[in-house]
């Protein structure tokens, strides 16, 4: 076995991994609607890091698609496809996820709660 092909499942590996801690991070937001407003504060940081990684996940990924072509390299025309159609996804979910976060805090903030970061 080659060694890029161990360290190409490693990363694979660890990339699904946060992708499932991402998940975990988010569910809250997903299930707005059964989310108890006495430890809002508790789901707000955690909402907010599941954001910061879905934020991460698209600056590598805008960073994967620019650069091939800052340094003058060709990406495929497929890979250039899914990229920016994988792009396209995290955006819809980072404002779709932002938009549930402004819910929350003003759902709290109407219930006489108050959210103090």
């Amino acid at each position: 076995m080659k060694p890029d092909k161990v360290d190409r499942r490693i990363v694979t590996a660890f990339v699904l991994v946060l992708w499932v801690v991402a998940a975990w991070l988010l569910y809250p937001l997903v299930i707005l609607d059964r989310v108890d407003t006495a430890n809002v504060k508790t789901f707000l940081y955690r909402s907010v890091l599941g954001l910061t990684l879905l934020i991460v996940f698209f600056g590598k990924t805008l960073f994967d698609l620019v650069y091939p072509w800052v340094v003058g390299r060709k990406i495929p025309r497929r890979d250039a496809a899914l990229l920016t159609l994988y792009l396209l996804a995290l955006t819809l979910g980072i404002i779709f996820m932002v938009v549930r976060l402004v819910l929350v805090y003003m759902k709290s903030s109407r219930s006489g709660g108050g959210v103090i970061f």
